[in-house]
């Protein structure tokens, strides 16, 4: 295939000057592109170059590869992507992106199952996103779902649970209404169908802003009740790896003496919960409804397995 600037100026509405630039800057970027001289000639495409991947570095490569084989756990689709994304790559960085592609396994984490369920709704949500389309979606429980028809504009994932941002559209309108943004998790969806009704997002609408104001604010959610813990220093950083960003070191511990974490949860009763296990390393200091809650959880666990232990005691008498 041949052009001159000329026809590329033509058919992009810009000036020959700026259709040249724009080639020769195609061409300095790896685009297998070459001007040819004198009468007839123009820029041709290089024999049996395909540009779909060509103008990428080694390492961009090397990244998308990387990408694709970290995506999910193996599907036929999945493997016939990373054939092709191999095939595809520049000659000389394919032999990269084959030993990439073979040497890593995409499995699931240890003691969990695969909920085939969860991955399929994701794609399709994606797949709406791509074309522009609203989803009708049944979210809930069986006898309270909610039948809603919403514009994807995000999927994300938090640990082994993903979440979609998505919105309502105006009245009357194909936009998103930013003001009714709401977060939902993908497995609590019991039906998902992307419907043919188009569905855009709102003008200047920034995904990466948006996901980070949603965690923000889950996370100060998650954090409303602090507690103030005492724990042996050997244990501080097992402690603060357990609660993330829910937790922070208050006052380090004199050398073989305990040191002070800050950690926060939704409620004094989840926080209770989440502490119970490190009863042997970590004692709270403060507030005393976090204390209480651990009381009243100690009581129930006592009162439980205090009255299966009589019973078989009797049971060996």
């Amino acid at each position: 295939m041949q052009i001159t600037a000329a026809e590329l100026a033509a058919e992009l509405e810009v000036s020959v000057p700026t259709a040249r630039r724009d080639l020769e800057a195609l061409a300095m970027a790896g685009v297998p592109i070459y001007p040819t001289r004198g009468r007839g000639g123009g820029w041709r495409l290089i024999g049996g170059a395909r540009t779909d991947l060509t103008g990428l570095t080694e390492g961009e490569v090397t990244a998308l590869v990387i990408a694709v084989t970290q995506s999910s756990s193996p599907s036929a689709e999945r493997t016939a992507a990373i054939r092709k994304l191999v095939q595809a790559a520049p000659a000389p960085f394919r032999e990269g992106a084959q030993l990439v592609a073979a040497a890593t396994v995409r499995d699931l984490p240890w003691g969990e199952r695969d909920d085939g369920r969860t991955r399929s709704a994701v794609a399709e949500l994606q797949r709406a996103i791509a074309r522009r389309r609203l989803v009708w979606l049944v979210y809930g429980s069986a006898s309270a779902g909610e039948h809603l028809d919403l514009v994807p504009l995000l999927v994300g994932s938090r640990g082994a649970n993903w979440y979609l941002l998505a919105a309502p559209c105006l009245p009357g309108e194909t936009t998103a209404d930013e003001d009714r943004l709401r977060t939902y998790r993908v497995d609590r969806m019991r039906e998902l169908h992307a419907i043919e009704e188009p569905g855009a997002a709102p003008a200047g609408f920034d995904p990466a802003e948006a996901w980070t104001r949603m965690t923000e604010r889950v996370e100060r959610l998650r954090g409303e009740v602090r507690a103030i813990v005492r724990v042996q220093p050997w244990a501080v950083k097992a402690l603060c790896d357990r609660f993330g960003v829910q937790a922070a070191p208050r006052e380090p511990g004199a050398e073989g003496g305990s040191a002070l974490v800050e950690v926060g949860a939704q409620s004094a009763d989840a926080l209770a919960e989440q502490l119970a296990g490190w009863a042997d390393v970590a004692e709270v200091i403060e507030p005393d409804d976090v204390r209480r809650a651990l009381r009243r959880l100690g009581e129930r666990l006592l009162a439980r397995y205090a009255d299966e232990g009589d019973a078989a005691g009797s049971a060996i008498r």
